[in-house]
């Protein structure tokens, strides 16, 4: 089997990506992979780390108002497709699958003309403009939320969940609270804003610190390493309380989520399909910055099923935040229903689901 993948931008079209091609050796030790992404983007250092074939086509996405830029970007985009169906037929793949971001737009749309069997997948509840092109070609799309459903051709569109929920699970919650220095005994809230950290959830939190040390349980307070130092500092200023954890970053952040009973974060596609994979409630500050808002989107639907609470940011106040940590931690009952809640929308193998319909199609 011969697949060539595409994904690029983010981390959350790529880090998809590679949970579906770490699956599929799992199942078949001799697929072989071809990754189509650019040179600028996350995905040229991401993919080749992980020794995946790589190459590379430029593109840029469209404006959303009137611009010069768009011309620049439509002939780009036919370059990409003309280099992309040279890659292609060179690797000859039995599917090409498009995991999202711009540099998706020319490699899936050349292997449609060349008549190879096609998917994208779509992790966030309302799609990109790029996918919803794409949408129109391919033979079959996966989504991770029911309500991206609307967007897309009925027939060809299959709820496969995100393939990276599948590598949270089976990991050893211990292993990650012993290598964070967290106590076992102690119920344990995670607060994080993605790797680079949030500002807003820091400052929120920071709030109420003298108050967060008289909790019977722990924070694992992940800042992102741009703000460390400085929250370091303000930490200081309380005492350095010891049930308040601080890091930079986690690298191990599987063993993590596996661990810990409650979760305070963004609502970016990967995070919630962690979280609830693993059945993990959660308190969900959406980023009003990204497209379409849909992190916002995102995070209600796991609101309106009661697997979460939504904050948004320009409410956003340390007390809130601590009163709605309370009110779960705080309410075994109300923490069980949310756990539950979480898990029925959880799709733990997704990444094979994803596989299935790969299988289909070749």
């Amino acid at each position: 089997m011969r697949i060539v993948v595409s994904g690029g931008g983010t981390g959350g079209h790529i880090y998809p990506a590679l949970a579906l091609i770490n699956e599929i050796k799992k199942i078949n030790p001799s697929a072989e992979f071809l990754y189509i992404g650019t040179d600028n983007g996350l995905e040229s250092g991401i993919v080749k780390r992980e020794n995946i074939p790589f190459k590379a086509i430029e593109i840029t996405g469209f404006k959303r108002k009137i611009s010069i830029d768009n011309i620049k970007t439509i002939i780009k985009f036919l370059k990409g497709v003309k280099d992309s169906k040279k890659y292609i037929k060179e690797f000859n793949p039995n599917v090409v699958i498009g995991t999202g971001g711009y540099v998706c737009g020319p490699v899936v749309y050349a292997a449609s003309r060349l008549h190879i069997p096609t998917i994208i997948h779509e992790q966030n509840s309302v799609p990109g403009i790029t996918n919803k092109f794409l949408s129109r070609f391919v033979d079959k799309i996966a989504i991770c939320f029911e309500e991206a459903e609307r967007f897309f051709p009925y027939e060809k569109t299959v709820l496969t969940g995100n393939p990276r929920a599948s590598e949270v699970m089976g990991k050893v919650g211990v292993k990650g609270m012993v290598n964070t220095d967290l106590n076992l005994s102690q119920k344990t809230v995670l607060i994080v804003g993605g790797s680079r950290g949030a500002k807003p959830i820091n400052d929120a939190f920071i709030e109420v610190l003298d108050e967060a040390v008289k909790r019977d349980y722990q924070f694992l307070y992940v800042t992102g390493e741009i703000h460390y130092a400085a929250v370091l500092e303000k930490v200081k200023s309380v005492g350095n309380p010891k049930n308040v954890i601080i890091k930079p970053f986690i690298h191990n952040m599987p063993e993590v989520l596996s661990g810990v009973d409650l979760i305070v974060a963004r609502a970016g596609a990967t995070t919630l399909a962690e979280v609830t994979a693993l059945g993990l409630p959660s308190i969900l500050i959406p980023s009003p910055y990204v497209t379409n808002n849909h992190q916002e989107k995102n995070a209600r639907s796991l609101s309106d099923k009661g697997a979460a609470l939504i904050r948004l940011e320009n409410e956003l106040t340390g007390r809130l935040l601590l009163n709605d940590i309370d009110s779960i931690l705080q309410n075994q009952q109300k923490l069980k229903m949310m756990k539950e809640a979480s898990k029925q929308i959880g799709i733990p193998d997704a990444a094979r689901r994803l596989y299935n319909v790969v299988m289909e199609l070749t």
